[in-house]
């Protein structure tokens, strides 16, 4: 197992073990890219128009860039640090097979692999030389963050033909950040909830370890949506604690805006969740 850590590879031992997160996390970065560059060509219809097959096909690279690197910093909350880079060499691996059987219908499943699998290698090493310098914790945040999530829409409006588009660059953003919370899920689901106790606050961002003791991390607000039959409900909560420090004018409010936050949540739910390439956000829980 050690010669298959120095050779960047991931052992039988460990494809079985990371199997169900590595497969689950392929087909959301797969699915969300594909949905990523409809939402981002709904936002600029004139320059959609016009879009050439290659554009689009460099915008949903753009949209997997950022994901791998964000994958890879929540990886490092879940995943064995030593066990990290195998890790995320498989990932690639699984990606370009998830991708391969999206374009199956398109280029036959006969076609070869290898092509998809040396383009999602150069697609990750030019995410790590892009995004690895921004130095921030994943789960919080912070300006840092939002120049990463800055860099990567100017790119995509970019890329779009739209350089200074604010719709393009705003849903843009609006994507690469809300595939988070569903990763962060997938990562949950497949490990217990628990994390790793070797957990470093952003992958190899080179910001020191600061693990966090049991109990310290709170939800204080969230927002769930279901799917029953046809119909989508989506609802928010409040830890109970917190509902009841909350003074009278403040808890009303906080009601006011999460009742506005949760319709436009709700709705946007409501306009993909039937839609086959957002299936796997019906097992993250997350609208």
């Amino acid at each position: 197992m050690i010669a298959d850590f120095q050779e960047g590879r991931v052992g039988t031992s460990q494809q079985g073990r990371f199997s169900g997160v590595l497969k689950d996390l392929a087909l959301l970065m797969v699915s969300v890219a594909g949905e990523s560059v409809s939402m981002v060509k709904r936002s600029a219809p004139e320059q959609a128009a016009s879009l050439k097959r290659q554009q689009e096909w460099d915008i949903y690279l753009e949209f997997l860039q950022v994901m791998f690197n964000l994958a890879d910093r929540l990886a490092a909350f879940y995943i064995p640090i030593q066990e990290l880079p195998p890790f995320m060499d498989e990932l690639e691996a699984v990606v370009a097979g998830q991708l391969k059987a999206a374009l199956d219908p398109t280029l036959g499943p006969d076609s070869d692999e290898t092509p998809l699998a040396l383009t999602i290698g150069k697609t990750v090493s030019e995410s790590r030389a892009r995004y690895e310098r921004f130095r921030f914790t994943v789960t919080e945040d912070s300006p840092v963050k939002s120049e990463l999530f800055k860099l990567f829409a100017e790119r995509v409006a970019g890329a779009m033909g739209a350089p200074s588009n604010g719709m393009v660059l705003s849903a843009a953003t609006l994507c690469a950040s809300a595939v988070l919370p569903a990763m962060k899920a997938v990562f949950e689901k497949q490990t217990g909830g628990q994390r790793s106790t070797e957990q470093v606050t952003a992958s190899k961002a080179g910001e020191p370890a600061s693990p966090k003791s049991a109990g310290s991390e709170i939800k204080l607000v969230s927002v769930m949506s279901a799917v029953e039959g046809e119909e989508v409900e989506t609802r928010w909560g409040l830890h109970p604690r917190f509902r009841q420090d909350l003074r009278p004018e403040e808890a009303k409010e906080l009601s006011r805006l999460m009742n506005r936050v949760t319709r436009i949540l709700g709705e946007r739910y409501a306009a993909v969740a039937f839609t086959e390439d957002w299936a796997i956000w019906h097992h993250t829980g997350n609208a």
